[in-house]
């Protein structure tokens, strides 16, 4: 459409003007044709039809009123509705009409925006006053690396007021690290406000449609130095328990045979005592060196070589090598995960043979499957066994209830389970006897 076209359009007022004024056009012609042929005389001829043409001049613009300003008062309330101010409210003579409806729906609009900016306005606030008041260092950068937003606890480590951190770049404030970095890390950094080990969790958000990487950093120093020092008074009471289990005979037993040796005259049966005496001796000798082994073993897990492992193939092969009963196999979907194949698969077995081991007491069976849930893979085995009687010291390690057991299957196994980002639980079937395991990995 041409310019001209356009300004040769008429309003939506002239509009309007138009049709009222062709409404009363029939009517105003025949009276004033009837007028103008009866033969009346000048001044009333002039009279009446000046006073024609007024009312139906005034009955069009009249219309026009009536439909143009509800228009221009609805566009006064949506333009205040677009500023923001919900308080101003349209009404109507007749509430029960057409124009009484639209304005009964805006004022409700109104009042809907009302309530939604209220409720974004307290949600911003306690955003902002969490933000205040949290303990953790919380920092937003924008595409170009330079600092939005940062929180009470940042400007504490960075030693420095919002004035002289905002706008500066991650390179400025050494954070290059916390951006190029994994998304979830654990480092060893010295900052303005302070050093020690830090969690670095990284994670991206728009506002107000930009993108923000929004870094948060906690100190871990202390939290971590509670854990090693629990890590390690419960290391010296396992310890201090089992060398006392093994060295209390070992100290009995060499005194005995020392005893025996320092009489003058040796009993007939000595030799049967000094070779039962060093055979304790060597048996306990031997299960205290078997003890720091697993010990050894346990500490020294090392970290995943991540391949893809395909679970069904992974399953079939733990379950092969229980020999004393069959594991029955539920198959599941057709899925790999990036995993380390020999630690998985150890983790399985140990938990398999857990699995038979239990279920052989009572006669049962065992069952082994997997499915996924969400971005996580579970693996599942259900036993009949007589299932757990308290969970508590599950896994704690080289605590067993199985005679002849090592006590460390189950730690090991979630701790494979752990390095691989996952979980392993251990409860009672709550639909029968016995107990599930599910080893969970991230699919």
């Amino acid at each position: 459409m041409s310019p001209s076209s356009k300004s040769a359009r008429i309003s939506h007022e002239g509009r309007i003007v138009l049709l009222a004024f062709l409404a009363g056009l029939p009517g105003s012609a025949v009276a004033l044709y009837m007028l103008w042929s009866g033969g009346y005389k000048a001044q009333y001829e002039l009279t009446f039809t000046t006073l024609i043409v007024c009312v139906w001049l005034g009955f069009a613009f009249a219309v026009r009123e009536r439909v143009v300003f509800p228009l221009q008062t609805l566009s006064n309330l949506l333009g205040a509705l677009r500023e923001g101010d919900f308080s101003v409210r349209g009404r109507s003579p007749c509430p029960d009409d057409a124009l009484g409806e639209v304005m009964r729906e805006v004022n409700t609009l109104g009042s809907t925006l009302r309530e939604q900016r209220l409720g974004a306005m307290e949600a911003t606030t306690l955003l902002r006053t969490v933000m205040s008041e949290i303990d953790v260092a919380i920092f937003a950068f924008d595409e170009h690396h330079r600092l939005r937003l940062v929180n009470r606890a940042a400007e504490r480590l960075m030693a420095a007021l919002p004035e002289g951190l905002l706008g500066q770049t991650a390179e400025a404030l050494n954070l290059e690290t916390c951006l190029d970095g994994p998304e979830q890390t654990t480092l060893q950094a010295s900052f303005p406000g302070g050093a020690g080990r830090f969690g670095v969790r990284r994670t991206r958000v728009r506002e107000r449609g930009l993108p923000l990487e929004l870094v948060v950093i906690s100190d871990l120093t202390q939290a971590l130095s509670e854990q090693e020092l629990q890590a390690w008074q419960r290391l010296v009471r396992v310890l201090g328990h089992e060398l006392n289990n093994s060295l209390t005979p070992i100290k009995s037993i060499a005194g005995s045979l020392e005893s025996i040796i320092a009489r003058e005259s040796l009993p007939d049966d000595w030799r049967d005592d000094m070779r039962r005496g060093l055979h304790v001796i060597t048996a306990r000798s031997e299960s205290l060196s078997r003890f720091i082994g697993a010990y050894a073993r346990l500490a020294k897990l090392p970290r995943p070589q991540l391949q893809p492992l395909a679970v069904a193939e992974a399953v079939q092969r733990a379950a092969s090598l229980e020999t004393r009963l069959t594991i029955l196999i539920e198959p599941g979907p057709t899925i790999t995960v990036p995993g380390d194949p020999d630690q998985l698969e150890q983790a399985l077995i140990n938990v398999l043979r857990n699995a038979a081991d239990a279920s052989l007491t009572t006669n049962g069976r065992v069952w082994a499957g997997w499915r996924r849930d969400g971005t996580m893979l579970e693996i599942w085995v259900k036993d009949e066994g007589p299932g757990l009687s308290g969970t508590a010291n599950l896994f704690v390690p080289f605590f067993t209830t199985k005679p002849g057991g090592s006590g460390i299957g189950l730690v090991l196994s979630r701790q494979i389970a752990e390095s691989h980002g996952g979980a392993l639980t251990l409860e009672n079937r709550p639909e029968a006897p016995g107990c599930i395991a599910r080893l969970r990995l991230p699919a």
